[in-house]
């Protein structure tokens, strides 16, 4: 193959993106030694495409984060042996002391340090998931087509904005989010509000 063949074919853009045989890196790699212009266009595609993945990315919903690293931290607890006791499921009758047996451990404490919400999975089966969550200043806005959120306060207070309606909430307070409803979480105190939070298969 020659330099312009190689230039023109496209293959570079496969090479920087790891797509290419390793019949076809060897030649790549034979040809940037002999032409230095083909290391300059190597370089170059290096920074068209980390400009387009600039360009376009997206910024990841606040929750994503925090609830991917309690899913870590529940998989490292389970690995190392920790037996599920499932919480009871939410009700407008739950009161802040049925979950003592949870939120009194130890190992369920918020950081000091953490950003706008912390989470500590006390359980995930195929019914849903219940958590603790702290929540610092507020929660973004989100729709469930195929869940019910719940939530009982358990420190702190907060608002909780369904489309129209805001419901103030207050320890022991328990309030289910409908199906298909933007909703989302302002916090009313000086700390941060701590709630149990279960999201159950509609």
């Amino acid at each position: 193959m020659e330099k312009e063949e190689l230039l023109a074919s496209g293959i570079l853009e496969l090479y920087v993106l790891g797509e290419t045989e390793s019949s076809e890196n060897l030649l790549i790699e034979e040809m940037v030694e002999r032409y230095p212009e083909i290391a300059i266009e190597i370089s170059a595609i290096e920074i068209a495409l980390e400009q387009y993945a600039h360009a376009n990315a997206i910024i990841p919903d606040a929750i994503i984060k925090p609830f991917l690293m309690a899913t870590i931290d529940y998989i490292d607890r389970m690995q190392s042996g920790e037996v599920v006791t499932p919480p009871p499921l939410l009700t407008q009758h739950s009161s802040i002391e049925d979950y003592h047996p949870w939120t009194e451990r130890e190992d369920m404490k918020v950081p000091d340090d953490f950003d706008e919400v912390y989470a500590k999975i006390l359980n995930h089966d195929p019914q849903g998931i219940t958590a603790i969550a702290w929540i610092k200043s507020m929660a973004p806005q989100e729709v469930h087509d195929h869940e019910y959120e719940k939530f009982l306060i358990l420190e702190g207070t907060c608002s909780i904005h369904i489309e129209d309606e805001v419901h103030q909430l207050y320890p022991g307070d328990f309030l289910t989010i409908p199906l298909h409803k933007k909703h989302h979480v302002l916090v009313t105190s000086e700390i941060p509000c701590k709630v149990i939070l279960q999201r159950i298969a509609a």
